[in-house]
Order: structure tokens, then C-alpha cells, then sequence
């Protein structure tokens, strides 16, 4: 695919920003959860961090406190607030992935670069600040009252910018958050970053690359 996009739209953590709840979650939880079963904990985790974005939208700290206290309920542990409160503090000095600012440096003075992201506004800049590139918009769940897999949060992206689905390339390493909602509203053109964060599917229709440095070559760059 070389397709020259008005916008390329990208999620943020996972995607460009290294995602480190779970590593928050094996140190944290290693003095009470057994290794070999670390791996189910943190799906576990995941799982209900998907499921509490499903609903009508609600601040990310509540977000991340109602999945780390579902998860102790099934695992039958002390919920602790004060440790909930490390994964939501951690978020804004995450970085990037190593192959971001390299990747992008080379789009963002020719395509304007934009953020879908599921983050809180008092968060998200600080990540954007450390992803090395411009961006001409970054959008959040906040902004949208919406969070993704839920097309509102991609509808609220559009009215913003003034353009319609085929005006754009939208890239993210989640098929379950991004690519699936992406192409229920009809955005053809997208590109799945393959950084192993869940299985990809190929009816979905998008481009594969293993990291951001794969992004040029998609648009012609």
C-alpha cells in the first residue's frame, strides 16, 4: 500500500508510548502472585481495563482503580488505593518505543501527524512531549467523553479535524482498541504495528510493519 494520506492518525501508548501498566503489575505483585501464573495476572489485568471503557465515559483514574480493584476481587487480594495510585501517576513519564522518533522525524513536516489517544488530558502531553515529532492535534478520551473501541471516540477525531474516514491513515499495534472500530467506520487505509501486544487478523485490511521505522515506506517517504 502507498496511499498519501490528509492525516495520519496514530494511538499513543502501545503504539508510539512504551505501555509499562504491566511491568508496573509484576513488580508490584510479585511477593504475591506466583510466577507461573504472573502471565494470567497480568491478562487479567488487561482484560478489565478493556471492559471498564466500554461504558460511558469515566476519568481515566477511575479507569485504572475499578480494573486494579476487579482484578484483587478475582484473585482475592487486598485492593490498596495507594498502590492503585502508582499505575495512574507512572503514566506521564512514560517515553517512547526506541524506534519512534527516528520513524516519524521522517513524516512529520510532509503529512500532518494526530493522536487519538485513551488518555486524560492532564497526562497525555507529557508522553507527547517525549515522542521527538510535531504533532497538529492530539485528541483524548477526555476531549471525546469516549474511549476507544467506541466508534464515538473516532467520530469526535473526524468532526474535529473536518475530514471523513477516507482521508485517513490510522495506525496502532491494537486490533481490539483501534483497527476494529477503524474499519466499522470505514477508514481502508491502516497500519498495524506488530509489537506482539495481541493477535492480528488480517480481515481487518492493513498494512503490517514490525515498528515505527516501516511507516515512510507506507506513504512513499
Amino acid at each position: 500500500m502507498t496511499f498519501r494520506p490528509k492525516f495520519i492518525t496514530f494511538d499513543c501508548y502501545g503504539t508510539l508510548t512504551r505501555f509499562r501498566m504491566g511491568d508496573i503489575a509484576r513488580e508490584m505483585f510479585a511477593d504475591r502472585i506466583p510466577a507461573e501464573r504472573m502471565e494470567q495476572f497480568i491478562a487479567d489485568f488487561s482484560a478489565y481495563r478493556f471492559d471498564e471503557v466500554l461504558g460511558a465515559w469515566q476519568p481515566y483514574e477511575v479507569v485504572l482503580k475499578n480494573a486494579i480493584r476487579r482484578l484483587c476481587r478475582k484473585w482475592k487480594l487486598q485492593y490498596i488505593d495507594a498502590e492503585a495510585q502508582q499505575y495512574y501517576d507512572a503514566v506521564p513519564t512514560w517515553g517512547p518505543h526506541a524506534d519512534v522518533p527516528a520513524g516519524l522525524a521522517k513524516i512529520a513536516n510532509e503529512i500532518p501527524l494526530v493522536i487519538l489517544s485513551n488518555a486524560s488530558d492532564d497526562q497525555i502531553h507529557s508522553n507527547v512531549a517525549k515522542l521527538g515529532a510535531p504533532f497538529h492535534r492530539v485528541y483524548t478520551a477526555q476531549m471525546a467523553q469516549a474511549y476507544k473501541p467506541r466508534l464515538q471516540a473516532f467520530e469526535y477525531m473526524f468532526d474535529s479535524l473536518g475530514c471523513n474516514p477516507e482521508d485517513v491513515l490510522h495506525v496502532s499495534s491494537s486490533l481490539r482498541y483501534d483497527l476494529m472500530s477503524a474499519d466499522d467506520l470505514g477508514i481502508v487505509n491502516k497500519v498495524f504495528v506488530n509489537r506482539g501486544h495481541g493477535p492480528g487478523n488480517a480481515a481487518y485490511r492493513y498494512t503490517e510493519i514490525t515498528d515505527i521505522g516501516g511507516l515512510p515506506g507506507v506513504v512513499g517517504l
